[in-house]
């Protein structure tokens, strides 16, 4: 019988779900913000451009250096540093080496790699890489001992944990990328300035990113463009490290001959592609959205030409230029997030100041580490140098011991006190090092050696002294990446955003056409080319029938008064076309169930109405404070029970006439009103039965007008009307003789 084996205790287990996720999640999320989206404060980089770097490094790839395939860096990067897709790797292997992705470059590409049109580069086959003098900086030191190297994911090699980084690339180049809960966007940066910046930081510890604002101005893109952002809002963004810049396109008016002209742009906002943003401007054109805009033509070549066709030469070309920059991305907003990792460990949003502070700190570690690496590399070779120098005064004793000796090295030890490094050096000496002239060779070298170990003990017990060296190394770093350098002048600029007055751009951007708005009973609502429409020629659905028309342009903007006192704001552009019967204006806006459209008429600036309810109160009020900005419309008369929104009549003149259902007219000063945004109002005429059935605002010295049914006009003065004059909430007397029978002043 078989024995029985106890049972497997860890085969059947009780794990808590939240637990064991919110464990494995963590580990997730940790592992995507150190090991791949955010870079570290010190060399700017994430690890796989690091492991980038260092491969290349370790295939002798150096500035001056010849060029190797791109497929060779991929497969060593995969096979020793980081396993992951060999496309994810050579993407980044690519943005490094993009001028226009990067303000300096870290790797030195030929073959097509890309462009500034998102073409895709050329397969890792094609094209050729080494690196850059910006690169070789950043590993200066690298086998002197200058940063902690860690295991790699195998554990068969070493990779370096952050790289020396003699040059502030965080900064310069910039970074962005998303982690989990988390993200990061940093602009590049102009390397001049940021020297500058690090200068005045070293002399000046506790000197805020307000201070270094002097220095770094702002951004410096690869692609040129201006900054337009606001001083302070930029002061903020340093400050905070969170903000953002905006970016225009940079353009000049062209004179294209015969009175006309173009605009060109010669660069684009960093991260644009520019056929996307060709195709967007084109279909902004297709759909009317740019009416200034006659055409869009890519003339560039290897650099940047956009030219850009106005159709009228009467068109302002900084209006014009305000139009696209509003709708497309020649104005661009690059958003500031300088979540960065602090000694590749801990994610912390830093300023302006902090960045720059970590970097120096990083190069003083730098120079600590290999100043001491350099010291027991000097010490070990005066060891070697001063058993040289013993073997050269005790010559002819040394050839003895070895010739005569069964252990030499031992021998000579003791018999001049050598070490066992000097001892052994000593016997692998050539026989040719025994002349005369090595011997002077070798104490010049011990002497020079001896003052170098002088200058690293004292420069090891001097913090003085090491910010002096840091502060060399900025100073030519600035000199080889100087403003009077190609690579080194600033490319983006700063302006302010033009002042345009008070252009209505919404309006600006619509074609200005003339039109005539038709409105039915049943609130069926149309817009008609051109103002000759005759009310005669308009036919309407079964059971409706006309209810007002309006001579307007496509640029207008129409105001719906309904019974429930709200107003609504719709765009005359926005309205149905001629053909049949329109759409109703109920798909347009938010109509309440259970009430009706009162009047519908013209917006126009600063105009004031007088608005009234069917029981008689009213009030004046602005017709800027009636417009809209939802379908919801806004309540301006405030009405309740069977109460209706009875009119809303233009306010131009001193006077204000009002007749109610009951027949009665009366005259009394506008100035008698209250001018408010929204309310009840007050009494225009006290009713004993009926409510208001008409009123009109006119002037004094033009009289009061009103037109009957068959279109006669009758005028009174207002000397002729004094018997009907009083004050506001008076009951009024019985209309004049020849006034129409419907109680309105239009029959």
């Amino acid at each position: 019988m078989a024995e029985l084996l106890p049972p497997d205790e860890n085969k059947n287990q009780i794990v808590d779900l939240r637990r064991a996720l919110e464990e494995r999640y963590l580990s997730y999320a940790l592992s995507t913000i150190t090991q791949r989206a955010l870079p570290d404060v010190r060399d700017g980089l994430k690890p796989v451009h690091r492991r980038i770097l260092h491969v290349m490094r370790l295939l002798k790839l150096d500035p001056n250096q010849g060029f190797k395939k791109s497929a060779k860096v991929v497969g060593d990067v995969i096979g020793g540093f980081h396993p992951h897709g060999d496309q994810s790797i050579y993407d980044a292997l690519v943005r490094l080496a993009q001028d226009f992705a990067l303000r300096y470059p870290l790797v030195d590409g030929q073959g097509n790699f890309g462009s500034i049109d998102g073409d895709s580069a050329a397969a890792y086959r094609y094209t050729e890489a080494r690196l850059t003098d910006v690169a070789a900086r950043l590993l200066e030191g690298i086998n002197e001992d200058a940063v902690d190297f860690r295991a790699t994911y195998d554990d068969e090699d070493e990779e370096p944990a952050v790289l020396p980084a003699n040059f502030p690339n965080l900064l310069a180049n910039g970074s962005s990328g998303i982690a989990v809960g988390m993200a990061t966007s940093i602009p590049p940066h102009n390397v001049a300035e940021l020297c500058d910046a690090c200068l005045h930081l070293i002399h000046n510890p506790k000197a805020t990113s307000a201070d270094l604002m002097q220095f770094v101005q702002g951004p410096d893109f690869p692609t040129g463009g201006i900054l337009v952002e606001e001083r302070a809002d930029i002061a903020k963004a340093y400050e905070t490290g969170r903000g953002g810049f905006r970016v225009r396109a940079r353009w000049t008016s062209e004179d294209a001959g015969r009175g006309t002209w173009q605009v060109v742009v010669t660069e684009i906002p960093y991260g644009v592609q520019k056929s996307r943003l060709v195709e967007k401007i084109a279909e902004l054109l297709l759909s009317k959205r740019l009416p200034l805009l006659k055409d869009v033509r890519d003339e560039s070549a290897e650099d940047i030409r956009l030219v850009l066709e106005p159709k009228s030469r009467s068109v302002d070309p900084v209006i014009l230029m305000e139009s696209l920059f509003r709708l497309t991305d020649l104005e661009n907003r690059f958003p500031l997030n300088m979540n960065v990792l602090d000694h590749g460990q801990v994610p912390k949003v830093m300023s302006l100041a902090q960045t720059l502070r970590a970097w120096l700190q990083h190069r003083k570690t730098v120079l600590v580490r290999r100043s001491n690496f350099r010291l027991s590399q000097i010490e070990k070779r005066l060891e070697v140098l001063s058993g040289y120098l013993i073997a050269y005064l005790n010559l002819d004793e040394v050839i003895r011991i070895i010739r005569e000796e069964d252990h030499p090295k031992i021998v000579m030890m003791e018999r001049f006190g050598l070490t066992d490094g000097q001892a052994e050096a000593i016997l692998n000496m050539r026989l040719r090092s025994l002349r005369k002239l090595e011997e002077i060779e070798i104490r010049s070298e011990h002497e020079k050696l001896s003052e170098e170990k002088g200058h690293l003990e004292a420069l090891l017990k001097s913090e003085r002294r090491q910010w002096g060296m840091i502060t060399t190394q900025v100073t030519e770093l600035k000199a080889a990446y100087g403003q009077d350098s190609e690579i080194g002048a600033r490319r983006t600029s700063f302006d302010s955003v033009p002042d345009t007055g008070d252009v209505d751009f919404e309006a600006a951007m619509i074609e200005r056409e003339p039109i005539t708005v038709v409105l039915s009973e049943k609130g069926w609502i149309r817009a008609l080319k051109g103002h000759a429409i005759e009310q005669d020629t308009l036919t309407f659905k079964s059971g409706d029938d006309f209810k007002l028309m309006l001579k307007a342009e496509t640029t207008d903007k129409l105001m719906l008064l309904t019974t429930n006192g709200r107003v609504y704001t719709i765009g005359a552009d926005k309205l149905p076309g001629g053909r049949g019967h329109g759409e109703p204006v109920r798909l347009m806006v938010d109509v309440e169930e259970g009430h009706e459209l009162v009047d519908l008429f013209l917006h126009k600036p600063a105009r004031r109405r007088l608005i009234a309810s069917s029981i008689g109160n009213g009030f004046i009020v602005s017709e800027d404070d009636m417009l809209a900005n939802t379908r919801k419309g806004r309540q301006v008369l405030n009405v309740s029970g069977t109460v209706e929104a009875k009119l809303c009549t233009p306010a131009e003149g001193d006077q204000v006439a009002v007749i109610g259902e009951n027949r009665k007219l009366l005259i009394f000063p506008l100035e008698q009103l209250p001018q408010m945004g929204r309310g009840k109002g007050v009494r225009l005429q006290k009713y004993k039965d009926g409510g208001l059935s008409d009123a009109r605002v006119f002037a004094s010295e033009e009289g009061l007008s009103w037109t009957t049914s068959s279109g006669r006009t009758f005028v009174r003065s207002i000397e002729e009307l004094m018997e009907w004059k009083g004050d506001r909430a008076g009951a009024g007397r019985v209309r004049p003789t020849g006034f129409p029978r419907n109680n309105r002043f239009k029959g």
